[in-house]
């Protein structure tokens, strides 16, 4: 029995061995003329091979322009879905982990150099409520900060345009950019930012999308429209957003500042404005109750004479002197008995 288990052991098969294990096929070469190459002998003559290229553009990438989006610790559920959203629609840009509140923002500067980015989108959050962007050329300037308000993401919108990821844009201006030097600088910046390079490696030969970039109100309003091939019309696909200018500065995320908006309200104004007004309301409010309970507490002089009592005043009709006491006695009236019919009366008239 001894000699029996020793035999059944020996011809078990090891666990991990390479006994059992299949060797990979050979892949099929394509041949010049589309066939698949078979086994030739060594003595016939082989035939030509080529790779098939991947389906991009035929060109070189000259324009490395990378992008770092990311933010710093305390942003909402919105302002990371809008983050992810820009990641998606430009195939050109980087992320990384959260940055500390504490850090200063010239770290920034060396986050970028770390990811060999020279552009930046940097989503700052304060009292996890307002949101402010910042949209820097690394490591030089300029850099321009933003109130970021409205923003709807492109899970919320559910809009019924629709675009290949990866696909290169077209950037649309309002003609106010070329106007105003602030606005020509700021159109430069968002050109070298969200334009997708040419031949990039992430991108698709395609243009089937537009972003929108539209001065109101002061305010710069983004929209994403999809390009029907049919007629050329626009269809909405998200995200938008709207940007409040607040400062340019010469340095990326510091330095000199070049412009600032004289038409910008900060968020803790605007709510003290709001908590201002109310309590404003309340009060006038407040002082009406108080008036009314005065009225009330004074003691109600008494009207001796009403001057409107003689408004509806009107002479009365004289009386009579004598006054009859018996009803007079009913008038007799006697009809006549030879009266003519009106029909008779009407012939002798004519």
């Amino acid at each position: 029995q001894l000699s029996l288990s020793c035999m059944m052991a020996a011809f078990k098969r090891k666990r991990g061995s390479n006994s059992g294990v299949k060797k990979p096929g050979k892949k099929a070469k394509i041949a010049e003329n589309g066939t698949r190459k078979q086994n030739i002998n060594s003595d016939q003559e082989p035939e030509k091979e080529y790779t098939i290229p991947a389906p991009v553009s035929v060109g070189k990438w000259k324009n490395k322009e990378r992008v770092l989006v990311f933010s710093s610790r305390g942003i909402s559920f919105r302002t990371r879905h809008l983050m992810q959203d820009l990641r998606t629609i430009m195939p050109h840009t980087k992320q990384d982990t959260k940055m500390d509140r504490k850090d200063k923002l010239f770290v920034i500067n060396e986050v970028c150099e770390i990811k060999n980015c020279n552009k930046c989108i940097f989503f700052e959050a304060k009292k996890k409520q307002d949101l402010y962007m910042w949209l820097s050329n690394v490591p030089n300037g300029p850099s321009a900060k933003f109130l970021v308000q409205n923003v709807h993401t492109l899970a919320e919108l559910k809009m019924t345009g629709n675009c290949l990821k990866g696909s290169r844009p077209l950037l649309s201006f309002d003609p106010q950019f070329d106007k105003e030097p602030h606005y020509a600088l700021l159109k430069e910046l968002f050109i070298q930012i969200f334009a997708t390079p040419q031949y990039h490696p992430k991108s698709q030969p395609f243009v089937d999308h537009v972003f929108t970039f539209t001065i109101t109100d002061n305010r710069i309003w983004f929209r994403n429209y999809q390009i029907i091939e049919e007629d050329a019309s626009l269809v909405e696909i998200g995200p938008r957003f709207v940007l409040n200018l607040i400062k340019m500065f010469q340095g990326s995320f510091g330095g000199p500042t070049l412009y600032e908006n004289p038409h910008y309200q900060s968020p803790n104004v605007h709510r003290r404005m709001i908590r201002l007004a109310t309590a404003a309301k309340l009060r006038e409010k407040q002082m009406v109750k108080e008036l009314q309970k005065t009225r009330r507490k004074e003691e109600k002089q008494p009207v001796t004479h009403d001057p409107t009592e003689d408004v509806f005043v009107t002479p009365a009709e004289e009386k009579p002197s004598d006054i009859q006491l018996v009803a007079p006695k009913p008038r007799i009236i006697k009809k006549k008995k030879n009266k003519e019919f009106k029909r008779q009366r009407m012939q002798k008239a004519r």
